[in-house]
């Protein structure tokens, strides 16, 4: 099932955009998670740079949004841009040397990014950055995350860490994780299209799963307003937690 490159189509199309609702909604709740859990779902069913090739533009778009409020972006541009140069370097350089993420190899490394980020998110630690350290692990935080990019089509891992790190406000780090995972995912959309991963057909897809993931952020907003996001974080990260175990197991025994 998916291993064509096609657009789904039936029960397929409406399994995929199923899971672009669950994706926006969990981004919609907690801010973040789109890329992570679509990767996650549809990666059960297609190889990695299939699943990579549908968030592009349901991603870029949410990110973008994301990115507001406009009059501060250009402070947050000047802030982070070392990290954001080490994302186009290490994503670019890690398609050029791994290829599109498929096979064994990329199931395995999305397994292993999926449980890294939800351990570490779970265990509740947090690292701290002083402005000095900011000007050399920037660019290696960036390089680090460019090149799990490539290799699994998530760009949470590090990045998300390193920017809790910053000692930013709730609003900064929004603004900030809107903007890595904007460049990100524009990275993401090259290195596909230099490897041949990224047909017309999959981004007709991508753009199709752009209102599905809308409206599961609408969801996730409004249930933010009823729900603890507290219990809902945990919840969505331990089902990371169990779907990375299982692409890593099911990977190393097949």
């Amino acid at each position: 099932m998916f291993e064509s490159i096609h657009m789904p189509e039936g029960a397929h199309l409406l399994f995929v955009a199923a899971v672009f609702v669950v994706a926006g909604l969990v981004k919609g709740f907690v801010g973040l998670g789109l890329p992570t859990a679509s990767m996650a779902m549809l990666s059960l069913a297609m190889t990695p740079a299939n699943a990579a090739a549908l968030l592009i533009v349901p991603s870029l778009i949410t990110n973008v949004w994301q990115m507001r409020p406009w009059s501060t972006l250009g402070a947050m541009l000047r802030r982070l841009w070392r990290m954001q140069a080490g994302v186009v370097i290490g994503t670019l350089a890690g398609a050029w040397i791994l290829g599109a993420p498929a096979g064994t190899w990329a199931a395995a490394s999305l397994g292993v990014a999926l449980i890294a980020y939800a351990a570490w998110s779970l265990s509740g630690a947090r690292a701290s950055v002083t402005p000095r350290t900011q000007g050399w692990l920037g660019p290696v935080a960036g390089a680090l995350t460019g090149i799990v990019t490539a290799a699994t089509g998530v760009f949470v891992v590090p990045a998300v860490p390193y920017l809790q790190a910053l000692d930013l406000t709730r609003e900064e780090l929004m603004q900030a994780m809107g903007l890595s995972f904007t460049v990100s995912t524009l990275c993401l959309a090259v290195a596909l299209q230099s490897n041949g991963a990224a047909s017309a057909d999959l981004m007709g897809s991508s753009a199709l799963m752009l209102a599905p993931a809308i409206l599961g952020m609408g969801l996730g907003q409004w249930l933010a307003a009823k729900l603890s996001p507290r219990v809902f974080r945990q919840c969505f990260l331990a089902s990371l937690l169990l779907l990375g175990g299982h692409m890593l197991v099911r990977a190393l025994t097949t």
